[in-house]
């Protein structure tokens, strides 16, 4: 399948780029691309929750009552999970949520997410551009040329290019990354994918 090369401004150059079948013309695989989504949403969990279980909440060690003899159920201490301010029993503890995924797996799942956006005709062929400055109106501009600027679009850069983040960063629906960040995850939750020649060239030969 064939591609043809924008300008900035929306504008054919005249050139066309054959996209790797291998890649982009794969028969897709949903259980791959569910497990890969699945790793990738696990690692943005921080794991950090934490509560108090009854060793560790702070009070006195005293026994309320008697055991024996008071017509109601035994009591230990105030610090009992059942008394306000007592312990949660079998509270979450701080954990990590990764799982580990083969690399074929996720190979295969970035594969059928960049076929299914082929298929869907939601991918774009970038001529390399730089901005001489960080300015978001810019970038808008080109967004706006490209008429993807009501789309969820994701722009692959073969390195990363300072003046080009700081000009997206602040556009809600746009995202910047390089090609060694490209997952699964963000082809998937992207409506536009739009390739920078070089990086293309760079997928294509790994």
């Amino acid at each position: 399948m064939e591609l043809e090369v924008l300008d900035i401004k929306g504008k054919g150059t005249g050139k066309k780029v054959e996209l790797d079948k291998d890649i982009f013309g794969i028969e897709p695989n949903d259980h791959a691309i569910y497990l890969d989504v699945k790793q990738y949403l696990a690692h943005q969990r921080q794991g950090t929750h934490k509560a108090k279980e009854r060793s560790e909440v702070k009070g006195s060690t005293k026994k309320i009552k008697r055991q024996k003899g008071t017509g109601t159920a035994r009591f230990g201490d105030i610090k009992n999970p059942i008394f306000r301010g007592g312990g949660r029993t079998f509270g979450p503890r701080p954990r990590t949520y990764g799982a580990k995924l083969n690399k074929k797996v996720k190979e295969l799942a970035r594969k059928s997410a960049l076929s299914y956006k082929v298929k869907n005709n939601q991918v774009m062929i970038l001529q390399d551009f730089t901005l001489e400055q960080p300015k978001t109106k810019d970038f808008s501009d080109i967004q706006k040329n490209l008429k993807v600027d009501d789309k969820k679009t994701i722009f692959v850069l073969n390195e990363r290019n300072k003046n080009v983040y700081l000009s997206s960063r602040n556009l809600q629906n746009s995202k910047v990354v390089t090609i060694s960040e490209l997952n699964t995850y963000d082809i998937m939750n992207a409506t536009a994918l739009l390739f920078a020649e070089s990086s293309l060239d760079v997928l294509q030969n790994k």
